[in-house]
């Protein structure tokens, strides 16, 4: 039973920093691409990055990119959101996901998902 778990969510200032985890368990990671999407309150599930092991790829969205850092250990079977210069529009539930096909960047490409930790950032 593959289950996802994420972790590391909390109340931050504008400008400051979050480390988030996702700790997956019956999955192999170097089988999928994993993923982190965010969702603010009244707003759809929306990509922020993906990592891909098979290819050693990142992305990222525009909106996250050169403040956000996708990573993983592959020993822990653990993926790692670092978000850094954090801002207001940044506020939102922050899902991890996992797909085997292409995609990436859409929702529904996605085979699990986590439970979500909430992330909000003061002005």
């Amino acid at each position: 039973q593959v289950q996802l778990v994420e972790s590391g969510g909390g109340l931050v200032q504008a400008g400051g920093s979050l480390r988030l985890s996702c700790a997956a368990s019956g999955l192999t990671f170097s089988s999928f691409v994993m993923g982190w999407f965010r969702q603010a309150p009244g707003k759809e599930r929306e990509f922020v990055a993906a990592i891909s092991w098979s290819v050693t790829s990142t992305y990222y969205a525009d909106s996250v990119k050169g403040r956000f850092t996708i990573s993983g250990d592959n020993a822990k079977n653990t993926m790692y959101l670092q978000m850094n210069s954090l801002k207001p529009e940044d506020t939102a539930v922050y899902y991890c996901g996992a797909t085997l096909g292409g995609g990436y960047y859409y929702p529904e490409a996605y085979h699990y998902w986590g439970q979500g930790t909430q992330v909000a950032v003061s002005s």
